[in-house]
């Protein structure tokens, strides 16, 4: 019989054996809650990065604005920054600068301003699709856009139909601004990984 230790083990391997070989190692079997998956089992094969350009359209002037103020604060009308107001959105997303241009999706959701101190929003928008193959897709961007700066970066944080699992960034630069109705349009390059 061949030795395994020339000396006897000490406690302290066996209660590092007696450790390892009593942890439950995860199933590949559903425990009743939660199952581990391959991607392909849900049809995803391998995953691409895409970019979309298009324009955003924030009109808050004329009969047909496409932002409202929801909420504000007391204070917001006092604020440089209009702290603590609320825009619910439905904004039209295009394919070139011009309005009338083609209709590549909308920008649905809310922004409202969250810094005392400069211009920046708290972006929320569902960004959806109803042009070419994305018709029917949307993208979720989520975070902080400093209006005032030259190129602001968000990051998409999901999406639905051909964006499931998406991840990624959109990059916002003003194409125009005017100071006196306060309607921007502004150019969008998103670059996204999905399957």
């Amino acid at each position: 019989m061949p030795k395994i230790f020339s000396k006897p083990p000490s406690s302290a391997f066996f209660f590092l054996f007696t450790l390892l070989f009593s942890i439950n190692l995860p199933s590949v079997k559903s425990n009743g809650f939660s199952n581990v998956l391959s991607p392909r089992k849900l049809g995803l094969k391998r995953q691409k990065l895409s970019h979309l350009h298009f324009y955003f359209h924030d009109i808050l002037s004329g009969r047909n604005p496409t932002a409202i103020r929801v909420a504000s604060a007391a204070m917001t009308n006092k604020s440089k920054t209009s702290f603590g107001a609320v825009e619910m959105a439905d904004e039209p997303l295009t394919e070139a600068p011009d309005r009338n241009s083609k209709l590549v999706g909308k920008a649905q959701g809310i922004y409202a301003s969250a810094a005392q101190d400069e211009v920046g929003f708290l972006m929320v928008m569902n960004l959806a699709f109803m042009e070419g193959k994305y018709n029917g897709s949307s993208l979720s961007l989520l975070g902080r856009n400093t209006v005032l700066s030259t190129v602001r970066e968000m990051p998409i944080v999901g999406g639905s139909g051909l964006f499931r699992f998406s991840r990624g960034y959109a990059q916002a630069k003003t194409h125009t601004f005017d100071p006196k109705t306060g309607n921007a349009v502004v150019e969008y390059n998103v670059y996204v990984f999905h399957y």
